[in-house]
């Protein structure tokens, strides 16, 4: 018996929804970092994505005109979107991003995309969301890449200008991260449609977290189809199928809603009860019965790529701006916070991040700008983007303390800590994507042979047998090459390159590909000892995806600052902290993998390989934590980049926040001069800064402009690090507590 018929009997079969998520999308240089050696030279090569002059006009205009329209607050104490911006949205083609011009849309790339949404999101997370699915995954995008002529021009058009709104139906009350187990059926059969007798389907479906399911007047809806009858072959199940339903259809239904975290964007329920549809609904036809689950993972990157990661993004610069310019005008014990060590830990873990964060949202959108559908990139970007946002932005809680709890409109945090759940959760949980998908789809796609190999042992072509005994040659080539680089560059330093003509990348860059040389031999001893298993071992695959995961971040990040950066000395402490990140991540994962390896000769020899025996690895030092901490709290270039997505409204909390740390900044020599004066002649009784000042200025020692300039800083200063506060009707809590009784929408309590 063959080695192959063996592995045939062993190892677990691939159902037909994995097989089309591991055939779906293409390999980018993520594959470079799987087989041990990090493609910078391609890295380096990739076009610079820029905003063109169409982009940058709707930025300027469209879009900063529905930032001054929008009061977050307000909306997130109203029901739902005020009609006048869900119009503003539809006129200004906000819903057509990714729509071809030839249909009326703006076809914007996947760069302007993402900057467009997370600037929107940096404002507000209901009118983001609402801009991001008609984007994302959905009617629109599936109608480019699959829909007939006939169908292209007869909704493109009406979805370009919002004069149909779409949304698109999946996830079922018991098939969430399971797609492929969706009990929404559709029966082959023959029914009515305008008056004639056509073949279609009758459709049964029940769907939840349809967001913009209650406004929309367009379905997209898969289900599977069955053929009970045979009247399209002999085949009874066919598999995960798409249509294009109008809301108008009769039996449809649209409109009970959810409340995502108290966000006010339209999300909700839609059924249907044998609805009967023609064959013409199907997006592309009856040809593309069947083909639905292909149609749907081939089309995620939009979403994994740039929306959901863009909610994480703007939740980490406007945190960054928010808290460095806090920490930097709010004094406690006379001294600013920012020169607190508690404060600057946490300070510098936001800047880096953000820098990672940034540095990840430019590449990824890059790779997608390439006409690329990267699986394993967007999921990487989806998983980590969106954590990160939430990490950054808890910290950044923590450190605003009371001011961040209290919502209102100076309240700059409130908007992101309620949204990022939202996004996390969104085309699957962040545990799955992590757990299963990095490197489940990483080990198939990125290895040259795995899923050449992997198809032939469930071939039953009879050359199967040979052509797998010649991939087979070539794997364990490539497995034993992989082990002699991990050893040599694990032990002999002076083999590790880099090819960075800055001194200061160049030794990040030889530890990024000691530790891609590591993972290759891990990753094919894992597949080799523990096989189908390895699916089940998600903790272990997890650990691998993580390295794979922060070495395309480390990449990301090298671009970043080669490429993107303007000034690299107010830029290096920024730098410094994000790749020591990342590759820190990286490293503590794959010890992290070899410690719990089941396996103990295995284990055994991958310490020999890698150079793994101890669970250390290098830690970022305090001395680049407080330097990084203080860069915050200076005005630089490298801030503002780092903060572009945020855009100051004036009279909102960011304005409140930017004015007292300009001011600040403005008048530091003047204050040093008050500090002075005060230690020399103490004014007693010290009834306020203000009062001091005021002393000091009638006792000469400081000039009328002088004075001017303190006092007004003194004024901005007050107003940031005050919080909003309403006066409270207890007549209304008690009407609003009757209202909770008996099931009804409490009205706002503030005044």
């Amino acid at each position: 018996m063959s080695i192959r018929t063996n592995l045939k009997k062993v190892l677990p079969a691939i159902s037909v929804t994995e097989q089309e998520a591991l055939d779906a999308g293409d390999v980018w240089i993520e594959s470079s970092i799987y087989r041990g050696k990090p493609d910078m030279q391609a890295l380096r090569a990739i076009p610079k994505a820029t905003l063109s002059a169409d982009e940058q006009a709707f930025l300027d205009g469209p879009v900063q005109e529905l930032l001054e329209m929008v009061d977050d607050y307000e909306l997130q104490n109203s029901n739902h979107l005020p009609q006048n911006v869900l119009d503003f949205l539809s006129v200004n083609k906000f819903f057509a991003l990714i729509i071809p011009k030839k249909f009326g849309g703006l076809e914007f790339s996947p760069y302007a995309n993402s900057t467009i949404v997370a600037t929107i999101a940096v404002k507000s997370s209901a009118v983001a969301v609402t801009v991001m699915v008609p984007n994302s995954l959905g009617p629109g995008e599936l109608l480019m890449h699959y829909g007939t002529t006939e169908q292209q021009n007869q909704w493109l058009p009406n979805l370009a200008v919002g004069k149909d709104i779409p949304c698109f139906a999946l996830t079922s009350p018991e098939a969430g991260s399971d797609a492929g187990a969706i009990p929404d059926t559709g029966i082959v059969t023959k029914g009515q449609y305008n008056g004639e007798e056509v073949l279609g389907l009758s459709v049964t479906w029940d769907k939840r977290y349809i967001t913009l399911a209650p406004i929309a007047t367009v379905l997209g809806l898969a289900f599977k189809v069955f053929d009970p009858d045979n009247l399209l072959g002999d085949k009874k199940e066919l598999g995960i199928t798409c249509a294009l339903i109008p809301k108008s259809h009769p039996g449809v239904e649209l409109g009970n809603r959810h409340d995502p975290m108290g966000i006010r964007f339209y999300n909700g329920t839609t059924r249907g009860n044998k609805v009967f549809i023609p064959m013409d609904f199907i997006i592309g036809g009856q040809k593309n019965i069947g083909r639905g689950w292909q149609m749907l993972v081939s089309c995620l990157g939009a979403g994994r790529g740039i929306s959901l990661p863009a909610m994480g993004v703007a939740s980490a610069q406007s945190a960054l701006k928010s808290t460095a310019e806090y920490s930097f005008v709010r004094e406690q014990f006379g001294v600013p916070i920012g020169r607190f060590e508690g404060i600057q830990e946490k300070l510098a873990d936001i800047a880096g991040k953000t820098f990672v964060l940034e540095a990840m949202r430019v590449l990824t959108t890059e790779g997608l700008g390439l006409g690329l559908k990267p699986s394993v990139v967007t999921a990487m970007a989806k998983y980590h983007m969106t954590e990160l946002g939430r990490d950054v932005c808890n910290t950044a809680m923590d450190i605003q303390a009371g001011k961040a709890i209290q919502r209102g409109p100076q309240n700059t945090l409130a908007n992101g800590y309620a949204a990022q759940p939202i996004a996390i959760t969104v085309e699957g949980a962040n545990i799955l994507t992590r757990s299963l998908m990095i490197f489940g789809q990483g080990a198939m796609r990125c290895h040259p042979h795995m899923k050449e190999m992997v198809d032939l042992i469930h071939s039953d072509e009879p050359s199967a047998d040979k052509e797998f005994n010649k991939v087979l040659g070539k794997t364990i080539s490539f497995s034993v090459k992989n082990a002699l680089r991990s050893f040599s560059k694990s032990y002999l330093t002076f083999t590790r390159s880099a090819q960075s003509s800055l001194p200061e990348v160049k030794p990040y860059e030889k530890r990024m590909n000691a530790l891609s040389a590591k993972l290759a031999p891990l990753a094919d001893l894992s597949l080799l000892v523990l096989g189908g298993d390895l699916k089940k071992a998600e903790m272990l695959s997890a650990r691998l995806g993580d390295v794979m995961s922060y070495l395309y971040a480390s990449m990301a990040v090298v671009r970043f600052y080669e490429q993107r950066v303007t000034n690299r000395v107010e830029a290096k402490p920024y730098f410094e902290y994000a790749i020591q990140w990342c590759i820190q991540q990286g490293e503590q994962a794959l010890n992290e993998f070899v410690n719990n390896f089941p396996n103990t000769a295995t284990r055994g020899l991958m310490r020999v390989l890698t150079n793994t025996y101890t669970r250390s690895v290098p830690a970022i030092s305090d001395k680049l934590k407080r330097e990084l901490s203080d860069a915050t709290m200076a005005q630089s270039s490298i801030m503002a980049d780092l903060t572009h997505l945020v855009k100051v409204i004036p009279g909102d909390g960011n304005h409140i926040n930017q004015e007292a740390f300009a001011a600040k900044h403005d008048v530091m020599a003047i204050l040093k001069v008050v500090q002075k004066a005060l230690r020399k002649n103490p004014v007693v009784p010290f009834v306020s800064f203000e009062h001091a000042v005021t002393k000091l200025h009638e006792n000469g020692e400081l000039n009328a402009d002088e004075y001017a300039r303190v006092i007004d800083y003194n004024n901005k200063r007050q107003l940031a690090v005050r919080v909003d506060e309403y006066t409270f009707d207890m007549e209304l809590l008690d009407a609003n507590q009757q209202l909770v009784k008996e099931g009804s929408q409490p009205q706002n309590n503030a005044a």
